[in-house]
């Protein structure tokens, strides 16, 4: 038995009659903050760079993927092996340049491609409807809209007490730096808590 198979094993027998009372009781919908919870301690664990640590976050993400695959079985919406055809066939469909015979030769052009295929397929969204977290999704907002704003607006807007304003222009300085503000806040909240 492969490793997926025996987690999803593992998994089934969680949730039979005769599992455990709270893995029989979770839904889709009652798992949402533990998705996101195992999602956010994964970044963590990557930040810090421990292999053991990051082999057990990222275990604790895919766990969450079986969860949600049995879950599903169970409804006879999809399983796992549906999840896993998916995700391969969009890996090798936007990837042309090495399943195909499409050229890419530096990072920018692979994700030039992957940009245009998914605008192709109808998948692009505006980032404002797009379901992140704020920091998340403003980072996103500047990026794709390719606003600019200096840190002049951002004193201005920190004068006149507009807070919000102030906090989506300073993600704004962090767009046109090409850095992340959810890692760089993360990687300051280390210094912060130790």
């Amino acid at each position: 038995m492969g490793r997926m198979e025996r987690l999803l094993a593992v998994m089934k027998r969680l949730r039979a009659p005769d599992g455990c009372p709270w893995d029989r009781a979770q839904t889709h919908a009652s798992l949402r903050p533990y998705l996101l919870e195992e999602a956010y301690e994964a970044v963590e664990a990557i930040g810090r760079a421990d292999p053991e640590e990051m082999a057990e976050e990222l275990g604790d993400v895919l766990l969450q993927v079986a969860f949600h695959s049995v879950i599903a079985e169970e409804e006879g919406s999809f399983t796992y092996q549906d999840v896993e055809r998916k995700v391969v066939e969009k890996l090798i469909h936007r990837h042309p340049h090495v399943f195909g015979d499409a050229v890419a030769e530096t990072p920018e052009e692979v994700k030039a491609r992957w940009d245009e295929l998914k605008r192709k397929e109808g998948k692009e969204t505006d980032p404002c409807q797009a379901p992140l977290p704020a920091l998340m999704k403003a980072y996103k907002v500047w990026r794709k809209r390719g606003l600019r704003a200096g840190p002049e607006e951002v004193r201005k807007a920190l004068e006149e007490g507009e807070l919000g304003r102030a906090l989506f222009l300073l993600v704004g300085l962090f767009a046109e730096r090409g850095e992340n503000p959810e890692v760089a806040l993360l990687e300051h909240l280390k210094e912060v808590c130790g």
